[in-house]
């Protein structure tokens, strides 16, 4: 059965990729208006998580922020499918570096690093940062139940000189790389809500105690690993410029939660100034502190 689900869907997936790009985004456009108006996909999570993250916003201005953020995810959504086809000139050209070299310099301490992201405005096209770099880089993602569609997933990451690695695949391939002294980068997208069982931290994030993922920064101390930050912006419709910044050269010898609690406040600064763009569909704010208490 999930063949032939994959046998059905991907050929309409592959003419999805080789739209024209203006006739790629009138599409997304039709997608908003029926996930959005007609199918009303997490509408109430969405409106619940931008009035617990932006309080402080009239619910005229939370409205906004909402249809803005459903028309950037569809977008994003096809954007994830336009990969499949997408040259490297034409990703290059839309997803684009402005301080490249700060990350370059980080590779010269002959150091693996981790990079840490937020599910914020194109997380996807990222990967086209291997296309740059000297390390070998991996993305940490969680596996598809089709295992043909996570097939499909990975040869496209391939693609971009990019290795998936699942969450449980995360611990056994960074040791081995550390042992055979193979210089990597990890990509973690880690600003969504772990479970509270499973939580070793608890921090402020858009105005909630909240629990956080914090494997990266102890993956950075345990392997001693360089940690940065990259930031997207979206300048406009498929076009979206990255930056770096470091976060630690000395992991070890940052106090505990330092890194993480510096990763979350980075995210803010990005939401804040753009909220639309971040992914308000997950419940993220499902366990805070109020609701513990």
């Amino acid at each position: 059965m999930q063949l032939l689900v994959y046998i059905l869907i991907y050929p309409i997936l592959w003419i999805i990729s080789i739209l024209p790009f203006p006739v790629f985004y009138l599409l997304s456009d039709f997608v908003y208006f029926l996930t959005y108006h007609i199918i009303g996909y997490r509408k109430k999570v969405v409106r619940d998580n931008i009035k617990l993250a932006l309080p402080h916003l009239s619910e005229e201005e939370r409205l906004t922020i909402e249809k803005k953020f459903y028309s950037h995810m569809c977008d994003m959504f096809l954007e994830m499918i336009k990969t499949i086809s997408i040259s490297q000139k034409e990703i290059e050209k839309r997803y684009s570096f402005s301080n490249l070299d700060v990350y370059l310099e980080l590779e010269k301490k002959n150091k693996s690093i981790a990079l840490l992201c937020a599910h914020y405005a194109s997380y996807e096209w990222a990967v086209s940062m291997n296309y740059h770099i000297n390390h070998k880089g991996f993305g940490i993602y969680k596996k598809l139940a089709n295992p043909y569609f996570d097939k499909l997933v990975k040869k496209i990451r391939s693609k971009f000189k990019s290795e998936l690695i699942t969450t449980k695949e995360t611990i056994p391939t960074i040791f081995n790389n550390f042992r055979n002294k193979q210089l990597s980068v990890y990509g973690f997208a880690s600003d969504q809500s772990p479970k509270p069982s499973a939580a070793h931290h608890w921090a402020p994030f858009m105005g909630h105690i909240v629990p956080v993922h914090t494997g990266a920064e102890m993956l950075a101390k345990r392997f001693d690993m360089n940690v940065i930050f990259l930031r997207t912006k979206k300048v406009k419709r498929g076009f979206y410029v990255a930056s770096f910044e470091v976060l630690s050269e000395d992991a070890k010898s940052v106090p505990d939660y330092e890194i993480t609690d510096k990763f979350l406040k980075l995210v803010e600064n990005q939401i804040y100034e753009a909220p639309e763009f971040y992914l308000w569909t997950h419940k993220r704010w499902k366990h805070t502190k109020e609701k513990a208490q």
